[in-house]
């Protein structure tokens, strides 16, 4: 019974946090068919009036003259880019940190400890002068350059590359094959779950980046979507027709991601905090 009731509170507990959660969600949803003016007039809110709500929002983001589709078009590419460089260049340099033994290793590893500590605010300034003495300001490179070696995204994979016996890689280089061959064929299929782990992870900071898109891009066309969905709040007048249905289908692409790969991500998680 003692087991049975603790169950039960635990289920009520975690399903009332999940509702709130949804708070957000449901707000934005509901938001979308209400017009701008009601927004502007009473706030988002939770009130449901069907006499006010309409798919006026809607058919205005698919034939309205604005540029929302290409800021989420440029959100999605650079998103893919940086997420795919940033998993790889930072799964390259776990495997050396959790395979190889090599002069200076624990020292180094703690230097990515350290980066992990340090707020982004402070490497803000000398990053962006570095970036305009490399004459790569206005540029996707520039956004995507300062991510590739992710020092959380290393940790976490050395851990989990720290749990694969040695065994395995020691019976690759038996066979006689390389080791870009052990990574590839050997350790990245295992490496699955922990990939689709700090995937999402990655996608949601890459899609939600403002700050340093802000700092670094100059041209309309290249603006992302948070921060193209910025500029529709102006000191002249506000779109907020345009903002709440755009906010709505932003959050779409990291929904389908995480359900696509939930399986994962919780594996990948629970293995990597246990591991190494």
């Amino acid at each position: 019974m003692k087991k049975l009731s603790l169950k039960t509170i635990t289920l009520i507990f975690f399903t009332i946090v999940g509702l709130i959660i949804l708070i957000p969600f449901y707000v934005i949803f509901i938001s979308s068919f209400k017009d701008g003016g009601d927004l502007v007039r009473y706030g988002v809110n939770l009130a449901i009036d069907f006499s006010k709500m309409s798919l006026k929002n809607f058919i205005y983001l698919f034939t309205g003259d604005h540029a929302y589709f290409t800021w989420f078009f440029n959100s999605m590419l650079l998103t893919i880019v940086q997420v795919i460089c940033t998993l790889f260049v930072s799964a390259f340099c776990a495997y050396g940190f959790a395979a190889y033994d090599f002069k200076g290793k624990n020292i180094l590893f703690i230097c990515v400890l350290l980066v992990m500590m340090v707020p982004f605010e402070i490497l803000m300034l000398p990053l962006y002068n570095q970036i305009n003495n490399m004459n790569l300001s206005d540029s996707y490179i520039a956004i995507i350059f300062p991510t590739v070696a992710h020092a959380s995204t290393i940790f976490f994979f050395r851990q989990y590359i720290s749990g694969i016996p040695k065994a395995i890689i020691n019976a690759g280089r038996i066979d006689g094959a390389s080791e870009y061959g052990i990574f590839f064929k050997l350790i990245l299929p295992i490496m699955k779950p922990a990939f689709a782990a700090m995937a999402i992870l990655n996608t949601m900071n890459s899609w939600n980046n403002f700050l340093w898109p802000l700092l670094v891009l100059r041209s309309d066309t290249k603006f992302t979507l948070p921060m193209g969905l910025n500029t529709l709040l102006t000191p002249y007048g506000n779109n907020y027709d345009l903002l709440i249905v755009g906010s709505f289908f932003s959050i779409l692409p990291i929904f389908i991601l995480f359900m696509s790969c939930q399986k994962f991500f919780i594996e990948g998680m629970t293995a990597g905090a246990v591991k190494g």
